[in-house]
């Protein structure tokens, strides 16, 4: 269990991020293109997001040895030249801390250039912006609008539920599990004991992450907790599902209900449309909601369904899949990244 201990003054300094952060959510997408869990799933988006990387993108895998991540990293500017200066800005000291810190456990030798980044060799940073600009414009690039319109839509709705219900309502309700106990706040993940000093808290949505919370714990920052609020993934605007792709991955039934949330919906209502049971509409809704594709709120006694904007996203982009498909051709071999590159924070 992951516990974060708040003084006084830290209940007054949770924020919401306003914007989302380039390079991490950059960590968390290259972290999912090296999992093989959740196959069925994003299994397509993977393989096709691998075989597009540039050579350019090779020294991040460098940088994540044993799958774990230095934490100079992990920067939440929410500009992609901000970010990529604020990498380039880190203390020595802490470079080499976290270089040691992640290679002492790796089993291969350690590149040239992971020791010339020791020892600050302006190349070696050099390297490294090159690495996450191409592997942005790359991955992330094609969908970024619409993560910040997903971003905008999480944004709204944690600030609607900060006014509402205070920080403690968005404390508990912001992952499965999580619950505020006294001045301590506790999540599922790894047990860790960190404590905010007065720092405050930054609490960030990703949109490709579905792991556990990821955190930012770095000396004079503000802690940041980055938490999944999505499926896992955004379809190219290129697309490659097609409807028949679609269908396999989340069944007729649940296709059919997201074309119906356009607008809201009643379990009973959708129950009545789809001619099933309220039962079955039901189940299907818990398992839409829990991918982030629809929202559930009560009206009185009356439970209420709608399309989320990643829901809509995924409609639109699996129209857009079905008419490139026609014209898309064979794909070729996975790329070499696919020992995964990201954030190692837990």
């Amino acid at each position: 269990m992951l516990r974060i201990h708040f003084t006084p003054d830290d209940f007054a300094r949770v924020s919401l991020a306003p914007r989302p952060a380039p390079l991490q959510e950059l960590n968390v997408t290259l972290t999912m293109m090296g999992r093989r869990d959740g196959e069925l799933l994003h299994g397509s988006w993977r393989r096709r997001a691998l075989r597009a990387l540039p050579n350019a993108t090779l020294p991040l895998a460098d940088l994540v040895p044993a799958g774990r991540a230095p934490s100079f990293l992990d920067v939440l500017a929410d500009s992609l030249p901000e970010a990529l200066e604020q990498v380039r800005s880190t203390p020595a000291e802490l470079v080499g801390a976290e270089l040691e810190r992640v290679y002492a456990p790796a089993r291969t030798p350690t590149p040239a250039w992971i020791h010339e980044l020791h020892r600050g060799a302006p190349e070696a940073w050099r390297l490294i912006r090159r690495a996450q600009r191409a592997a942005f414009e790359v991955v992330l690039g094609p969908v970024w609008a619409q993560v910040q319109d997903l971003h905008h839509a999480e944004f709204v709705r944690r600030a609607v539920q900060l006014a509402e219900g205070g920080v403690g309502s968005v404390l508990a309700g912001l992952l499965p599990g999580a619950r505020l106990h006294g001045g301590v706040w506790e999540l599922p993940g790894r047990p860790r004991e960190v404590h905010l000093g007065g720092r405050g808290l930054v609490l960030l949505p990703s949109f490709h992450w579905t792991g556990g919370p990821l955190l930012s714990d770095l000396p004079d920052r503000p802690v940041a907790v980055t938490y999944p609020a999505g499926a896992g993934f955004l379809p190219q605007p290129d697309g490659s599902a097609g409807q028949a792709a679609l269908v396999k991955v989340i069944g007729n039934t649940r296709v059919e209900l997201l074309h119906l949330l356009a607008e809201e919906h009643t379990t009973t209502g959708l129950a009545r449309q789809l001619r099933v049971s309220a039962a079955t509409v039901s189940a299907h809704t818990a398992a839409l909601r829990g991918a982030g594709l629809i929202s559930t709120s009560r009206a009185g006694k009356a439970v209420l369904h709608r399309r989320t904007t990643l829901g809509s996203l995924l409609l639109r982009q699996d129209a857009q899949g079905r008419r490139a498909e026609r014209g898309s051709g064979p794909q070729v071999a996975e790329g070499e990244l696919g020992r995964g590159v990201g954030s190692g924070l837990g």
